[in-house]
């Protein structure tokens, strides 16, 4: 190991530290779109009538069919051709995520509004609200509860696939790792660097996921 030259990753620090800046930026936007998304999608194949339903099933079952690398070239290529101009690659990655983890959520989300007795929605709608208003001030509320740690543990699997933007040139956390890995001709002290980090925040986030799981099961 002494030919491993380590101070390689230091002085790539500032780059590096963009690039996972720009994940992180990723994870944050595509996983609260996709929540708000995904939500929408439940409570339509829930509670509407039955053609929109069957459409936002296709949605999802289309979605979770096809790999999301797919979904990426997707948004990255035909989306311009639609607007007849170039969105760029981040917000190419930003739609593609958040329509592609919207499928996965209103999943985790429809099985979590499920799980709240029926008996909720009768008695919310009995006092008068409509289902709006019945599934935001009281089966929402709820289901999220219950749902949190699933949810959680999706986001940790959106930020592991954040690392397949590097296709459409995308400077996320990977893409800068391979950067200066093939610059500097240091692919060992780099990508092992690189893993050193996913496995730290991933490894931890589903430390923290279990502990938030194991206090509300006491609760």
């Amino acid at each position: 190991m002494s030919h491993l030259e380590w101070s390689i990753i230091w002085r790539a620090g500032p780059f590096l530290l963009q690039g996972l800046a720009t994940s992180f930026a990723l994870l944050i936007l595509a996983m609260f779109g996709g929540i708000i998304i995904g939500t929408i999608i439940a409570m339509v194949r829930l509670s509407a009538p039955r053609p929109l339903a069957w459409i936002a099933a296709g949605y999802v079952n289309g979605l979770r069919s096809v790999p999301l690398m797919m979904v990426i070239f997707w948004f990255y290529l035909l989306v311009p051709l639609f607007i007849g101009r170039s969105v760029g690659a981040f917000p190419s990655a930003l739609i593609a995520f958040t329509m592609f983890e919207a499928a996965y959520y209103s999943e985790i989300i429809r099985a979590g509004i499920q799980g709240i007795s029926k008996g909720q929605m009768a008695a919310a709608l009995a006092t008068g609200m409509s289902s709006l208003q019945a599934y935001h001030y009281v089966v929402l509320p709820q289901a999220f509860r219950r749902m949190t740690p699933v949810l959680l543990t999706q986001s940790v699997a959106l930020f592991q696939d954040t690392s397949l933007v590097y296709v459409i040139g995308l400077h996320d956390f990977m893409t800068s790792v391979s950067v200066i890995a093939n610059r500097e001709a240091r692919l060992v002290e780099l990508y092992s660097f690189a893993a050193g980090v996913y496995f730290v925040l991933c490894f931890g986030a589903s430390r923290a996921v279990k502990k938030i799981n194991d206090r509300m099961a006491a609760a």
